[in-house]
């Protein structure tokens, strides 16, 4: 019986190889040209962008954890170091005393608009003229590997 490294073909694991190296490429680019612009690291960029779009403006830790892709210690030390910059307060959970939620601040909206122009920037150079027409079809095959993944992790249903 073959096993799931055996089933790689060279070119796909050089597919695989070639997208790390074009998703932290461009991590790196942003990254410095907000460096250059005196602006905070893209990480912040994504704590605040989670924040912006979750309903109500407002999210629980656990849940910004996920969709950020940060383990939850590391993220505790993020916001500590976000809330002491004034762009996130913790707030009572309206139906949790108990539970605090992150919220976006109006100087943390104002940061997204800061920041925005350098990231828009990284992505219009850089990524966008790569795909030419394929930007569809690039985005649904990345659909695809993301739910793929995340059909693995759920659990099966008893029966």
């Amino acid at each position: 019986m073959a096993t799931a490294a055996q089933k790689i073909s060279e070119e796909q694991l050089r597919t695989w190889r070639a997208f790390l190296n074009a998703h932290s490429t461009m991590l790196r680019r942003i990254s410095r040209d907000l460096d250059e612009a005196g602006l905070p690291p893209l990480t912040w960029y994504d704590v605040l962008a989670a924040l912006r779009d979750a309903p109500e403006g407002r999210l629980r830790q656990v849940d910004l954890a996920e969709r950020v892709l940060l383990s939850h210690s590391g993220l505790s030390r993020l916001l500590d170091r976000i809330e002491a910059k004034g762009l996130v307060e913790r707030v009572r959970c309206p139906g949790d005393r108990r539970a605090l939620n992150l919220m976006l601040t109006p100087e943390g909206r104002e940061m997204l608009d800061r920041m925005w122009p350098v990231y828009a920037r990284g992505i219009a150079d850089d990524f966008l003229p790569a795909l030419g027409s394929s930007s569809a079809e690039v985005r649904e095959t990345l659909d695809a590997i993301a739910q793929s993944c995340d059909e693995a992790r759920e659990p099966e249903p008893d029966g």
